[in-house]
């Protein structure tokens, strides 16, 4: 979960070295979000056939549902994959990236594009990921908050206190916590110096042991599940580093449900291979913002709607 609201050809063989492509995760869903690209040839069909996979209209909750619709997880997760893949694939016809990373649920995407798993698949699995997710949640109890700003060691101390576990380190001064509502109450009581902590509309402490009875049940859905190589660099949120093994891949996306999001992590990696052009698949803004934010010098585009396709393959292909 991210609270940063915000705002081409290369050949397959020679990717820019600066260039990273990245998906967005939960909370970046917004209505109608797949409205712009429904006439795109192909476009319907291919929804339809990830809508079979993964149980859930995706034409109609990217279209017509309402904010409170898809709120939900076992709606939100699917409906953005589904929306990073759509576009990742369209974009990735003419231009292909020297990286790849995704936030949270996000990353299922990112996996997908990478080759690690057909896109039907991801669908299936992400949104049984979002049912065993939503199951931890029921009967509330439990949720998160984003700190903006404030010292960083003042901050994981208030953390700590009030019996809270950092769930996000986005970075660029961004940490989202989770637990129990009585402690999410505590840290609002103790904020920390010069910080913001603002509660998130989520159901549940997501990326938190809370989750644990998930990693299980979506384990057991991975079972029989070939992951292959990743054909291009993509990197993990548990630690940003660079995966080269398909199974790995999906060992640390099960495990991923109730560990932490290291983003501060995959935006050092990403820098410190010299990356300078960051383009986010749509529902985008979270990431770029971010970007934006952590390293102030680089390129970045927030993909909207079709019309920034043309764009975002040029800064692909430039490097």
């Amino acid at each position: 979960m991210i609270e940063v609201p915000e705002q081409q050809s290369a050949p397959a063989d020679a990717a820019p070295a600066a260039t990273a492509l990245l998906a967005p995760g939960q909370g970046a869903q917004r209505p109608g979000q797949l409205a712009p690209w429904l006439e795109l040839p192909g476009v319907l069909e291919r929804l339809g056939e990830w809508s079979e996979a993964a149980g859930l209209d995706l034409v109609a909750a990217g279209t017509t549902w309402t904010a409170e619709q898809i709120l939900p997880t076992e709606v939100a997760q699917p409906l953005v994959v589904a929306t990073s893949l759509l576009v990742g694939r369209e974009l990735m016809r003419t231009a292909t990236p020297a990286r790849l990373a995704g936030h949270s649920v996000g990353e299922w995407a990112a996996a997908a594009l990478a080759g690690v798993l057909d896109d039907a698949t991801a669908l299936r699995l992400v949104a049984a990921r979002g049912r065993a997710m939503a199951a931890c949640c029921a009967g509330g109890g439990s949720g998160m908050s984003v700190v903006l700003g404030g010292e960083p060691a003042e901050v994981e101390e208030a953390v700590l206190r009030a019996g809270l576990v950092p769930a996000n380190r986005n970075g660029a001064g961004q940490l989202v916590v989770g637990g129990t509502v009585e402690a999410l109450e505590a840290l609002e009581q103790d904020r920390p110096a010069g910080a913001v902590v603002k509660r998130l509309p989520v159901a549940g402490a997501f990326h938190t042991p809370a989750m644990a009875a998930a990693v299980p049940v979506l384990r057991a859905a991975t079972e029989g599940v070939a992951a292959a190589d990743p054909v291009l660099p993509l990197l993990s949120n548990a630690d940003g580093e660079v995966v080269a093994s398909g199974p790995e891949v999906l060992r640390r996306l099960v495990a991923q449900v109730a560990g932490p999001v290291r983003w501060d992590l995959c935006t050092t990696t990403l820098a410190g291979a010299g990356t300078t052009t960051f383009v986010e698949l749509p529902p985008a803004g979270a990431l770029s913002g971010l970007a934006r934010r952590a390293l102030p010098d680089v390129r970045v585009l927030a993909v909207r709607g079709p019309e920034d396709l043309p764009a975002a393959a040029q800064l692909l292909g430039a490097g």
